[in-house]
């Protein structure tokens, strides 16, 4: 089966509305824009916050200091990464860093920090080396006799 093959859906195509061709058209004179008015001429329109000329909701709410300040350049993105998923992984690995982590396909290998956080349970000793834990997850995987490395 093609896409050009394919039969026409009825009303899959709607025509272009026939504007200002005479009264027997219902759409003469003035085009469905109704008499006068701004918003009948060529290019009349309002902007999108225009409330008629009462005062728009941007100026009536009280104003606050630092509404414009954002934080995206100054976030830290971390990637997290569960003990259960350190569980899930190949028994016979028994160093966790990020070139395990990215051929396990739990991260990649872009992303700037990796963060270990305590879902789950751990049930070998594993030596791990992130970015940043939680404090569960440390008691977690010292529990079960491993060690937690910080870059």
């Amino acid at each position: 089966m093609k896409l050009d093959t394919l039969p026409k859906s009825k009303g899959l195509k709607k025509g272009k509305k026939c504007l200002g061709r005479g009264p027997g058209s219902g759409r003469g004179k003035t085009c469905g824009r109704g008499h006068k008015g701004q918003k009948a001429r060529s290019g009349g329109s309002v902007r999108p916050t225009f409330e008629g000329g009462q005062s728009p909701l941007s100026r009536r709410l009280p104003y606050s200091r630092g509404r414009g300040f954002k934080n995206f350049d100054f976030k830290t993105d971390y990637d997290i990464i569960n003990i259960e998923d350190l569980e899930a992984l190949d028994s016979t690995i028994t160093e966790v860093n990020r070139d395990v982590l990215v051929n396990a396909g739990l991260t990649r290998r872009n992303v700037g920090l990796i963060k270990l956080l305590g879902n789950g349970n751990l049930s070998r000793a594993l030596t791990v080396r992130v970015d940043a834990f939680s404090s569960s997850a440390r008691a977690k995987v010292e529990a079960a006799g491993g060690t937690i490395l910080e870059k």
